[in-house]
């Protein structure tokens, strides 16, 4: 994502939308200000020790100095270890979805099926190159081979569980901008929930080498409002 000025532009980082990857930014930033602080320390003691111009030629052994250089990084550690398995568990937890979405990995599409509306399912394939041009004719943006020809479609403000699996090889579904991947194995069922907090459609593509079609499997799902959200999966269901 760039933000431009002029004639030059400079890389920002994505606001985030998922509540996942807000929680991946807050451990980012909380490990760094005790990264930041270590090496202060090392660089503090680095300067004194060449600024120095004392040397003891004596100090044979320093039991307590040793214990605490021991006990120290080891009370760092789990200051830094606990919020990250916090986090790490709470991605796996699931509350209360909305909704259940199950996706199915394809060579080389994605399956799109709602649980709450009788199992309704559709096939999401690549947008051709010629078809793409002809959206953008008529103002629809997209990007190639990101761009699919049926979206899937995702109510966001609410927890949505997402059941994944394959029906020939393994696949991975992935969405770098939710934090989201699911490997699709054959005959195994995966899952994981996804909170988004804003409506928007984001991008993603097989994160697993499925084939010679794997480059051409992406994935794109535009979260809408609940209430929308099922207006178009009706009008998805009526027209197919």
């Amino acid at each position: 994502m760039f933000k431009f000025f002029s004639d030059t532009y400079y890389p920002i980082f994505e606001d985030s939308s998922s509540i996942s990857v807000m929680a991946m930014e807050d451990f980012h930033d909380y490990t760094m200000v005790i990264l930041f602080m270590i090496t202060m320390f090392l660089m503090i003691i680095i300067f004194n020790l060449l600024m120095s111009k004392f040397i003891n030629k004596t100090l044979l052994a320093g039991q307590m100095l040793e214990l605490i250089w021991t006990i120290f990084p080891m009370l760092i550690l789990f200051f830094i270890a606990y919020p990250s398995l916090f986090y790490l568990y709470l991605s796996d937890l699931s509350i209360s979805p909305a909704t259940t979405i199950k996706v199915y990995g394809a060579q080389w599409y994605w399956i799109y099926e709602y649980a709450d509306f009788k199992n309704f399912t559709y096939s999401s394939y690549l947008l051709s190159d010629d078809d793409l041009k002809s959206n953008l004719s008529k103002g629809f943006l997209g990007w190639r081979l990101l761009e699919c020809d049926t979206r899937g479609i995702f109510p966001y403000g609410v927890e949505v569980r997402i059941m994944v699996t394959s029906q020939d090889v393994i696949h991975s579904f992935a969405i770098p901008g939710l934090s989201l991947k699911v490997d699709a194995v054959p005959g195994r069922l995966n899952w994981m929930t996804v909170h988004v907090k804003r409506p928007g459609v984001y991008y993603g593509q097989c994160a697993e080498i499925c084939g010679v079609g794997h480059a051409f499997m992406p994935i794109s799902i535009d979260f809408v409002s609940p209430t929308d959200y099922v207006k178009t999966i009706k009008m998805l269901k009526e027209s197919m």
